[in-house]
């Protein structure tokens, strides 16, 4: 028997062990099926000359799925977007404290550039010891009850003034 006849002959009872295990083991028919022939093929002689053919494959497609399951708890998925935080660079747990410090460099200056109470209140609010809103109405003499508004009010001042520096155009049109 020729090898084309012996897998013209075996594939309809590989597809269908084969049907009948990937569902299970979580993977597609047609892949477990390839992945069968070519642990069959890898060893064809011994294929045509063992005298039950049929327990052969019902064996090789449990042990691919067996594989199949063991590989899927060791792998992890690949996820691209998360593994390029910024826009396409790979950054160090260095690298991200070192922008995340220079991020807050930059806030705290434009903190300080602020008119009026803004730089005292939103300092207050930064601030590491973390005061309550009783705290900072004291310390910058104050009602409790007007820190919501001055604060509104402070962030828009701040958030429209760090949006035009982003969005200002350097010399020759680039952007800073």
């Amino acid at each position: 028997m020729t090898s084309n006849d012996l897998l013209t002959r075996l594939r309809p009872l590989l597809a269908a062990e084969c049907a009948a295990e990937a569902h299970a083991a979580g993977m597609e028919a047609a892949d477990l099926e390839q992945a069968v022939w070519l642990r069959l093929l890898s060893g064809a002689g011994a294929l045509s000359r063992t005298a039950d053919t049929a327990l052969r494959i019902r064996a090789a497609v449990r042990a691919e799925t067996r594989a199949w399951r063991r590989r899927a708890r060791r792998e992890v998925p690949y996820d691209p977007v998360a593994a390029e935080p910024s826009g396409g660079r790979l950054e160090s747990g260095v690298e991200q404290a070192v922008l995340t410090a220079e991020t807050g460099r930059q806030v705290r200056a434009a903190v300080r550039r602020l008119p009026g109470r803004c730089p005292g209140l939103l300092s207050a609010l930064l601030s590491s010891r973390d005061p309550t809103y009783r705290e900072i109405a004291g310390e910058l003499g104050i009602s409790q009850g007007s820190l919501g508004p001055v604060r509104s009010r402070c962030l828009g001042c701040l958030r429209r003034m760090l949006m035009a520096e982003i969005a200002a155009p350097g010399r020759g049109g680039e952007e800073r």
